[in-house]
């Protein structure tokens, strides 16, 4: 310890404590941490200098040689859709050490787990808990592509790159809004029909 309010600063021994004591003296110290703590740091224990004591230092965690953490991924709800031809399920993601997991990850690791291919699955909704460390979202699993195109909407379909979104500017839309105003009945379709050519 240092001791800063003087104009010389001078080394002084940690309070209570002998520089070199005759006997060892441990102690148990149980630290509870959170999950989400191990996101951003880890610990390491330094030994201060001229006395037989330790610290516990928080280290930033900027090392790249530090392995990533894996994901573990549990299902729940689980339900068996025939209408649809899909079966429906809540995920819960088990992720300390990551901020959260790529869904592309999460459809292959369900992929394995119902022996489908990764493109019949569907992923969706994901929230990461308060804290960190664990995700829920859902998953749907379809029997064959050609369900899965006839069933998803077309925004999850052209996440995937399954579907294209007709670019039509505003003028147009408003244009073919108003010429459906005059028309009645099924006039309208006539009308819409020949706005799209």
């Amino acid at each position: 310890m240092e001791s800063y309010t003087k104009a010389k600063p001078v080394d002084l021994p940690p309070p209570k404590l002998v520089r070199k004591p005759k006997h060892e003296t441990t102690s148990g110290v149980t630290l509870y941490i959170l999950a989400s703590f191990s996101e951003i740091s880890f610990l390491g224990t330094e030994d201060l200098p001229g006395c037989k004591t330790s610290t516990t230092i928080c280290f930033l965690a900027n090392d790249p040689t530090m392995a990533e953490v894996t994901a573990t991924i549990r299902t729940r709800k689980f339900m068996t859709n025939r209408l649809l031809a899909r079966k429906q399920m809540v995920v819960d993601v088990l992720h300390p050490g990551r901020s959260s997991v790529p869904k592309k990850e999460i459809s292959e690791k369900l992929a394995k787990m119902y022996k489908v291919t990764p493109d019949v699955v569907s992923c969706f909704g994901f929230r990461t808990n308060f804290g960190g460390g664990k995700s829920t979202g859902f998953a749907l699993v379809y029997d064959s592509m050609d369900f899965l195109k006839k069933f998803e909407p077309k925004h999850r379909l052209a996440l995937k790159g399954m579907f294209e979104k007709k670019k039509v500017s505003r003028k147009q839309r408003k244009e073919w809004k108003n010429r459906m105003k005059k028309v009645r009945g099924i006039k309208k379709a006539k009308v819409g029909a020949a706005a799209k050519k």
